[in-house]
């Protein structure tokens, strides 16, 4: 089957195609369909931008989409930055990331070790013919460290130490991290959901 990715993150992109092509699913980039849109993510919560990013794509194509919307949630931040994390320093383009991790870094400069305790989420939507939906969500749980940790990864990965891991989501390879990370859990999720529609 070919899903069209409702994302312009290269990032993302990559991680859908490499889960996702194990489930014999074939991802096509917005740029491999001729799209070049931005779409804005109004919702309330993860898995409402996911829909409204998949509906849209859909719309558009009259192919199945699949979307991604996630985020991390801290808990001494009462679920900050979460929705937000991609613009939570209101920074964008090759500093985005950066901005974002110090601006994390900052509020939780007075937080001990044992409250900084976080998660990734990540919703998943996807919109088939005659409106059939899916939307599916996954976690991966652990805490915020007090320093930028490791090379691989995107956004605030460097930070996010795993449970029950001395090592942050950055310090692992991708392998690895593709069978824990929330995208992961989410997309397992949805492969159990799509086999029971």
């Amino acid at each position: 089957m070919k899903m069209i990715a409702a994302t312009n993150n290269a990032h993302k992109l990559k991680e859908l195609k490499e889960i996702l092509s194990e489930l014999g699913v074939e991802i096509i980039s917005l740029q491999e369909a001729g799209i070049n849109i931005e779409i804005e993510e109004n919702g309330d919560s993860f898995e409402a931008n996911a829909l409204i990013k998949a509906r849209e794509i859909y719309r558009i194509t009259g192919k199945p989409t699949i979307a991604d919307d996630s985020g991390l949630e801290v808990e001494a931040l009462r679920g900050k930055p979460g929705i937000y994390s991609a613009r939570y320093a209101g920074a964008e383009g090759n500093e985005k990331d950066k901005r974002n991790r110090e601006k994390l870094l900052e509020e939780m400069k007075d937080v001990p070790k044992e409250d900084r305790k976080a998660r990734f989420c990540s919703a998943i939507a996807a919109v088939f013919h005659e409106g059939k939906e899916i939307i599916a969500k996954g976690y991966i749980y652990g805490s915020i460290g007090f320093e930028e940790k490791g090379n691989n990864g995107f956004g605030y990965d460097s930070l996010f130490i795993v449970e029950k891991s001395e090592h942050t989501l950055a310090e692992i390879s991708e392998e690895e991290k593709n069978k824990i990370s929330h995208r992961a859990n989410a997309l397992k999720e949805y492969k159990r959901l799509l086999e029971m529609s």
